[in-house]
C-alpha cells in the first residue's frame, strides 16, 4: 500500500512558493535599495527579512517533514534537498541562483512521495 503524507504536500507546495520568491528577491530588494537611495528610507532591510522569514519556515517544514517521512518509510531526498537550498538562501542571497534550483527539485522529489521498501534493499 502507497503511503502518503499531507506534510509533504504542503511542504511541496511551499517549495514551489518558495521558488517563485527566491526568484524575485534579487529584483525586490535591488528595487528597494533603489528606493532607499532615492527617498532617504530604509525598506530594504525589512525587504530582505520577509525573504529570509520564509525561507526559515520553508527550512522548519523540511525538518519536520523529513522525520515524519522517515518514520512513515517515504523517501527523504526531496526534504534534504530542501534543506540544503533553504540553507543556502538563509546563509546569503547571492546562493538564490542554486536554491531556487534545489527548491524546485525539492518540490518534485517530496510531492512524490515514493515509498521506501527497506525489505529488498537489506536483502541485497
Amino acid at each position: 500500500m502507497k503511503k502518503k503524507l499531507k506534510l509533504n504536500i504542503f511542504t511541496g507546495i511551499a517549495d514551489i512558493i518558495m521558488a517563485f520568491l527566491i526568484m524575485i528577491s534579487w529584483f525586490a530588494v535591488f528595487f528597494a535599495a533603489i528606493g532607499d537611495a532615492a527617498t532617504g528610507t530604509q525598506a530594504t532591510g525589512g525587504v530582505g527579512t520577509f525573504f529570509y522569514v520564509c525561507a526559515g519556515i520553508t527550512l522548519i517544514l523540511h525538518i519536520i517533514a523529513l522525520v515524519k517521512s522517515k518514520k512513515a518509510g517515504i523517501s527523504i531526498v526531496g526534504h534534504v534537498l530542501g534543506i540544503v537550498g533553504m540553507g543556502c538562501f538563509l546563509i546569503t542571497m547571492f546562493l538564490a541562483l542554486p536554491a531556487f534550483v534545489l527548491a524546485i527539485l525539492a518540490a518534485i522529489f517530496t510531492l512524490l512521495q515514493k515509498n521506501v521498501d527497506t525489505s529488498e534493499s537489506l536483502s541485497k
